[in-house]
C-alpha cells in the first residue's frame, strides 16, 4: 500500500493528475463545504484570540483545492499551509506554502479531509486453524494469499479495537507451519490494523500548539466494524480492485473512535451530517415566494439547496465522520460545532 500510493511512481506523488481526477471528496462536491469551514475557522479564530498569525494547515492536501477556495475569503493573516507528498502544482497561487511534513508549533487550525484512509496499513485474515495472519498481495495482478500470524503489537490494537474477529489468546503461542495459498478477498474475519493511522493522527494533533485538529473521513466504530473488511480502489471516478501498481488509489475505512482516543486531547465526533447543518448547511429548499419575487435567485437559491443536500446525504457524504480536537481552548473548544 505505502509503494502502490507513495512510491517512486505512487498514486499520491505523480504530478499529472490529482485526487479530483479520480474520487469525489466533500471539498471536490462543493465551494459550500468551504464556506462552512470558514465559518468554523471564524470561530477558533475567536476562541484564540484573534492571534496576530492563524495557521491553516492542510494534510493531504491533493492540488490545494481547499486553501486555493479560502485564501481570497481569509484576512492576511491566516497562514495557509498545504502538506502533501506530490510536487507544488505549477499554477498554484502565491500565499500558499507548500511542504511534505507537517509544520509544528501550529496556532489555528490543521485539517485533514480524507487522508487518514490512505495511511497505510496492514489487513489481516483468519486461516483455516483460525489464527490471523497477514494478507500478502501481488502488487501487480492484486491477486492475495495468507502470511505470516500477526505480530504482538497488531494484537493488542486488534483486542481493544476490533474484537469481533479476534482470535483466543493462544495466537500468542508457536506458529504453526502453513504454505501461503491462494485467498479470496474480503472473507469473514477480515480485520484492517488501524494502528498507524493512530500514530500518524496522533503526530499531526501534536503540532498544533493552541486551537484545532480536524480529521473528515469516512469510517466506523468499535461494534460496527466491517466484517468483510472495507480496502478498495478508485481510479477515474470508479471503483476498481485494489491493487497496489500505482495505477488507483487504494483505501480503507478509518477506525475513526481509535484514532480519536490516540491523540490524547479532548475532542468531540459526530458525523458531518451534523457537523455542517451546525455550521449553517441545512439543505433547505428556498421558498417558493422567493421564485415570484426574483426568479434568478430562486434558482441560485434551489442550486445551492441541491449541494447541500448532497454534502449531508445520510447515505452519503454526510455519514462522513468529523472527528475535532480541541487544543488550549478550554471549554471555549467544546462549543465550536
Amino acid at each position: 500500500m505505502t509503494a502502490g500510493l507513495y512510491g517512486a511512481d505512487g498514486f499520491f506523488v505523480r504530478g499529472e493528475q490529482g485526487p479530483a481526477e479520480h474520487f469525489r471528496t466533500s471539498v471536490h462536491a462543493s465551494p459550500l463545504f468551504a464556506g462552512a469551514l470558514l465559518r468554523l475557522i471564524e470561530r477558533i479564530d475567536d476562541a484564540l484570540g484573534r492571534p496576530e498569525t492563524f495557521d491553516l494547515v492542510d494534510v493531504g492536501a491533493g492540488r490545494a483545492e481547499l486553501l486555493t477556495a479560502l485564501r481570497p475569503l481569509l484576512p492576511e493573516r491566516v497562514r495557509l499551509t498545504a502538506v502533501e507528498l506530490a510536487p507544488r502544482p505549477r499554477d498554484l497561487m502565491a500565499g500558499i506554502a507548500w511542504r511534505d511534513d507537517v509544520p509544528d508549533g501550529i496556532v489555528g487550525l490543521l485539517i485533514a479531509t480524507e487522508w487518514l484512509d490512505n495511511v497505510p496499513l496492514d489487513v489481516a485474515d483468519l486461516d483455516d486453524h483460525g489464527r490471523l495472519r497477514k494478507v500478502l498481495v501481488d502488487p501487480a495482478t492484486g491477486a492475495e494469499s495468507l502470511g505470516g500470524l500477526v505480530d504482538a503489537a497488531d494484537l493488542f490494537w486488534l483486542r481493544r479495537w476490533w474484537p469481533a474477529t479476534t482470535p483466543p489468546r493462544d495466537q500468542d503461542g508457536p506458529e504453526r507451519t502453513e504454505t501461503t495459498r491462494p485467498r479470496e478477498q474480503g472473507g469473514p474475519g477480515r480485520v484492517e490494523i488501524g494502528w498507524p493511522r493512530d500514530a500518524a493522527w496522533a503526530d499531526a494533533v501534536q503540532q498544533v500548539r493552541r486551537g484545532c485538529a480536524l480529521a473528515v473521513d469516512y469510517g466506523h466504530v468499535r461494534g460496527e466494524r466491517p466484517p468483510f473488511g472495507s480496502l478498495t480502489g478508485f481510479r477515474g471516478g470508479r471503483q476498481v480492485p485494489p491493487v497496489p501498481d500505482g495505477s488507483c488509489d487504494v483505501t480503507a475505512h478509518v477506525a475513526i473512535d481509535a484514532a480519536a482516543a490516540a491523540a490524547g486531547v479532548p475532542y468531540r465526533l459526530v458525523r458531518q451530517r451534523e457537523a455542517l447543518r451546525a455550521l449553517g448547511v441545512d439543505g433547505a429548499r428556498p421558498p417558493l415566494e422567493l421564485a415570484r419575487q426574483d426568479p434568478a435567485g430562486y434558482v441560485r437559491a434551489l442550486a445551492a439547496a441541491g449541494a447541500e443536500a448532497e454534502l449531508i446525504e445520510p447515505a452519503g457524504l454526510g455519514s462522513h465522520w468529523w472527528l475535532l480536537h480541541s487544543v488550549g481552548l478550554g471549554e471555549r473548544g467544546s462549543m465550536l460545532l
